[in-house]
């Protein structure tokens, strides 16, 4: 199922609305636009499993470029807009995309990827062209909107958030059969676990580069459902397109709960949110105090789930799964979970490891770096993989993660788990965000420190810290507490949820080269 469908039963129906402006890409514009591209890029050469990228802000555009490629058998990589030209480069260069479009609002960046990616020789710009790429509705108007002789399924190939070093691609084959025939997994889950159909509309408040928010549009318009989406996260906008376009469905990211508890009431209060049936989360495990407060607020709709772009594994929860047992991402429904030490022996329930999902056989590899996909196989089994999470399975199979492996703290031979500590330190009134690291320790090897973000007008200094130190030591073991805390305006999170902890470790170790790629 895909725009062509749907262009025929309803043209005029939105596939995708932008909540800031109101305009609204039709599925007969979708389909058409996306025809259009396709017939391009078939006529500039592409073939079934050649490869296209997308460097691109939330844009209605953006679903032109994805319906072009999944209708033409063509791998598609969504590049993060907030790459530097030199990181964009690599990703579309890695890739070796033949062709790249970009957007007019990150024309800077964009201008100077040509000089980086030898592969890719069609260069496109939406929204108006600079020097050295071609207007994307020009080129358009060029073309028929008429469907390929053959529409080939295609997929995407999206890269890794490279955290710990250079963006990994994560390549698995083409669907078989036609973009007509092709559901896609995304499409089963929504209509399976949440009751995606036709009549939904998906609010989608999360930068679309990112593989969950992309893939869940893109299942929402494969059902001819209808798409909101926000240009970036905003606590009180999403609440109005809640209202406004009687969303049925949404997907967040823990972050944005925070945020959207954190409002004055008076902020957060008279929004008509009746039509809001179903809101999923995931990226990253829910404080559990702060997903109580959701449930008091928004009712027992809250849904979470945790898997990798890689599909090596997929858990779920529903609301009464979660709340009777309080900080599960759920039992699996995609893989058999094994808890290995570090040595890759299976450990008991309740006891934190490597998270392991064990399929028939590995269904992904890092495109072109054997040695990081070998590197995600358990040592033993080559079936079995890992995203590089800690957490332990209790005696009901319900998986519960504790941190990454790389920012486990260690000291004096304890193990403290980060994630922990920063769950209760967002907890405290004055705090809008926090991150936990280890820090060198002449005796103890490391010790805990707070880097905390603070609301706005909230006084930083000696007296809040102890304040933090205090409040922390009211909630956890006193090993686990922070022995200092440090104050940022921002932390390294981007819009995705995902918090670049790597760069505060770094800093405070005093290593150079890290970035945020």
């Amino acid at each position: 199922m895909y725009p062509g469908r749907w262009a025929k039963l309803f043209p005029d129906k939105p596939a995708v609305i932008d909540a800031a402006t109101g305009q609204v890409r039709t599925y007969g514009e979708l389909n058409d636009r996306s025809n259009r591209l396709a017939q391009l890029m078939w006529q500039r050469g592409l073939r079934r499993g050649d490869h296209v990228s997308l460097f691109m802000e939330n844009n209605l555009a953006f679903f032109d470029v994805v319906w072009a490629a999944f209708r033409s058998g063509l791998y598609l990589t969504t590049v993060n807009r907030y790459l530097t030209a030199e990181e964009a480069a690599y990703i579309v260069d890695n890739s070796e995309s033949q062709v790249l479009v970009a957007s007019r609002a990150l024309a800077e960046s964009a201008a100077d990827i040509p000089a980086h990616a030898p592969n890719c020789h069609t260069w496109l710009m939406a929204d108006g062209a600079v020097a050295g790429f071609e207007d994307l509705d020009e080129a358009l108007a060029t073309q028929r909107a008429e469907p390929l002789a053959e529409e080939p399924a295609g997929a995407f190939m999206l890269y890794s958030s490279g955290t710990t070093g250079r963006p990994k691609g994560i390549f698995r084959p083409l669907p078989e059969g036609s973009i007509d025939d092709d559901t896609g997994v995304a499409t089963g889950l929504q209509q399976a676990l949440w009751g995606f159909d036709e009549n939904a509309v998906y609010l989608s408040p999360a930068p679309l580069y990112h593989s969950a928010p992309i893939g869940f549009c893109q299942a929402v318009q494969a059902l001819g459902a209808t798409v909101v989406m926000l240009r970036r996260f905003d606590p009180v906008q999403s609440l109005q397109a809640i209202e406004d376009y009687k969303v049925t469905h949404s997907q967040w990211v823990p972050t944005m709960f925070t945020r959207m508890l954190k409002l004055p009431e008076a902020d957060r209060s008279g929004f008509d949110l009746s039509s809001h049936t179903v809101a999923i989360h995931a990226a990253a495990p829910c404080p559990p105090a702060v997903k109580r407060q959701m449930f008091d607020w928004w009712g027992p709709i809250i849904y979470e789930y945790y898997g990798g772009t890689e599909m090596n594994g997929f858990t779920h929860c529903g609301p009464d799964e979660w709340l009777a047992h309080p900080g599960t991402v759920g039992r699996s429904l995609l893989g058999v979970i094994h808890v290995c030490d570090e040595d890759g022996n299976e450990l008991p329930n309740g006891e934190p490891g490597i998270v392991y999902f064990e399929l028939p056989a590995m269904p992904f590899e890092y495109l072109k770096d054997p040695e990081k996909t070998k590197d995600a196989q358990h040592p033993k089994h080559a079936n079995w993989s890992a995203l590089g999470d800690v957490g332990y399975v209790d005696d009901e199979g319900y998986l519960y993660l504790t941190d990454r492996a790389t920012f486990m703290i260690i000291s004096g031979g304890v193990n403290i788990y980060p994630q922990e500590i920063e769950h209760a330190l967002v907890m405290h009134p004055k705090v809008a965000d926090a991150a936990v690291i280890g820090v060198p320790n002449e005796e103890m090897g490391e010790e805990v420190k707070a880097v905390v973000q603070l609301l706005p007008d909230v006084e930083r200094g000696p007296a809040l810290e102890a304040e933090l130190i205090a409040y922390a030591r009211e909630h956890l073991a006193h090993y686990k507490c922070p022995k200092s805390v440090d104050f940022r305006d921002e932390l390294p999170r981007l819009p995705t949820g995902k918090l670049y902890k790597r760069l505060l470790k770094d800093e405070y170790w005093g290593r150079t080269g890290s970035r945020i790629v």
